[in-house]
């Protein structure tokens, strides 16, 4: 009988809770981790739009890259909606700076 009601009670206890929405467990960390990934996946863009303008330009050419185009390359490649103008400059910069592109490319994320 001490093993059968607790039992029961269990059972009840999921039958009525079957099927409701849990709150997230850790929605702080989520929300780190989605801003830490949505940095990371812009400065990929950044680096992807660096290295086909430097594909792209001629011999002796300066390499254009443009925010329009980091931000043409997160939604697509990514798959974000409505990728911010100033995100998506800063990461252009972050990229810019750290991959020395001031002596062969050309950009529009310091205007």
């Amino acid at each position: 009988m001490l093993l059968v009601l607790p039992a029961v009670g269990l059972i009840a206890f999921g039958l009525l809770h079957k099927g409701r929405a849990a709150r997230p467990f850790a929605a702080s960390r989520a929300r780190a981790f989605a801003q830490r990934e949505y940095a990371r996946n812009l400065q990929r863009a950044a680096d992807l739009v660096i290295a086909a303008a430097r594909r792209a330009a001629g011999e002796g050419e300066p390499a254009i890259v443009t925010v329009a185009a980091v931000v043409r390359t997160a939604e697509e490649r990514y798959g974000y909606d409505g990728v911010e103008r100033r995100h998506a400059a800063a990461a252009l910069r972050r990229r810019f700076e750290h991959g020395r592109c001031a002596a062969d490319c050309v950009t529009d994320a310091y205007g």
